[in-house]
């Protein structure tokens, strides 16, 4: 019983996405062949990006070859000497590396902390900016304010960049994301990065925002074009699970009510359960050692759990990181609950 993967719809494994994508394996080809630049378009790719910008309400999208190199190109194509980068200290690696090599000045503050986000850019040196978040953090599956977010952004001229990596398929209306369901799809400072691997089931990542904005990225960003085209079958397989999405919008909404539903089971046993805005619920353990021990308990009894500890989190606190997918039954999530807090250690 999978409560690990980041499969939150259960679109990985649906014959309707894995036959789009043999399908367009057999037609152009296992891999795409080159830079997107050269050889590595398709006219799956053109139609992934019209139908992920229109999904989310932006004007343009661009597609990668994974979501750490979407975020990559989002940071440091938009970036530079000369800027600063308002960062959540939570944000996912692949957005720390964009800070990193982005040659901008970084200021990390709290986490989800909108004050703090307005003192660091009011206090600035730099005439350009750019406040980097997650929308739903990894880790613990918790919402960043995007509207105290933008609202800071909109009052000092920064830009705000937001990784919808977990958010998109399961928050908001329909399951368009954070950034839709905050009302900020299609504002011009606003730029979204998504993942196609977690809610979408395949692999892959992009970038969305103004059409400018997609127009600097295919220009400069490094990740778009020195590397090779996300592969076909991959485009056609996360085209068919947005279509499914748009055409099933229960699907967001069984993710949400399970990870609601297994969180408030595991905190009604006693155990320190989050407060999913997504699909992500995470359970604090006594210590690394107790956790890894937690989760090869419940994977003995046939439960496959996430067991993240130090140094992955950044607080250094282990837990154990389930995911409550839209597919899972009532049977299944009663085995899960049974599992885990049988197996729970002593705190």
């Amino acid at each position: 019983l999978d409560l690990a993967s980041n499969d939150y719809l259960g679109l990985a494994r649906d014959k309707r996405v894995t036959g789009a994508a043999a399908a367009a394996a057999l037609k152009w080809g296992a891999g795409s062949t080159g830079s997107r630049l050269v050889s590595g378009s398709t006219e799956l790719h053109a139609e992934l990006e019209f139908e992920l910008a229109s999904f989310c309400g932006a004007q343009a999208a661009l597609v990668f070859s994974s979501g750490y190199l979407a975020n990559l190109a989002a940071v440091t194509a938009l970036t530079g000497p000369g800027t600063a980068i308002v960062a959540d200290q939570l944000i996912h690696a692949s957005l720390i590396d964009g800070t990193r090599l982005s040659k901008a000045e970084v200021a990390v503050v709290a986490h989800c902390d909108p004050a703090a986000v307005d003192t660091a850019l009011a206090t600035r040196k730099q005439q350009r900016a750019l406040v980097v978040t997650d929308s739903v953090f990894s880790v613990d599956g918790d919402l960043a304010p995007l509207a105290a977010y933008a609202e800071a952004c909109a009052n000092y001229g920064a830009a705000l960049v937001v990784d919808e990596a977990h958010a998109l398929g399961v928050v908001g209306d329909g399951g368009r994301g954070a950034v839709n369901e905050a009302g900020l799809a299609g504002a011009p400072n606003v730029v979204t990065t998504v993942t196609l691997s977690k809610s979408l089931g395949s692999q892959g990542g992009a970038v969305l925002g103004p059409r400018r904005v997609i127009r600097h990225l295919v220009d400069t960003a490094r990740s778009f074009i020195f590397d090779t085209g996300l592969a076909p079958g991959s485009a056609a397989a996360a085209l068919t699970a947005l279509r499914l999405i748009a055409d099933e919008p229960e699907l967001p909404v069984r993710a949400r009510h399970n990870a609601a539903d297994l969180a408030h089971r595991l905190r009604a046993a006693g155990l320190p359960a989050s407060e999913p805005a997504a699909a992500v619920v995470s359970v604090k353990a006594p210590s690394p050692e107790a956790a890894v021990a937690w989760a090869d308990d419940c994977r003995d009894a046939g439960v496959l759990v996430g067991c993240f500890r130090p140094p992955s989190t950044p607080d250094q606190v282990a837990r154990l990181r389930l995911a409550a997918r839209a597919d899972l039954t009532a049977a299944e999530l009663d085995r899960a609950v049974e599992v885990i807090i049988g197996t729970a250690p002593a705190r």
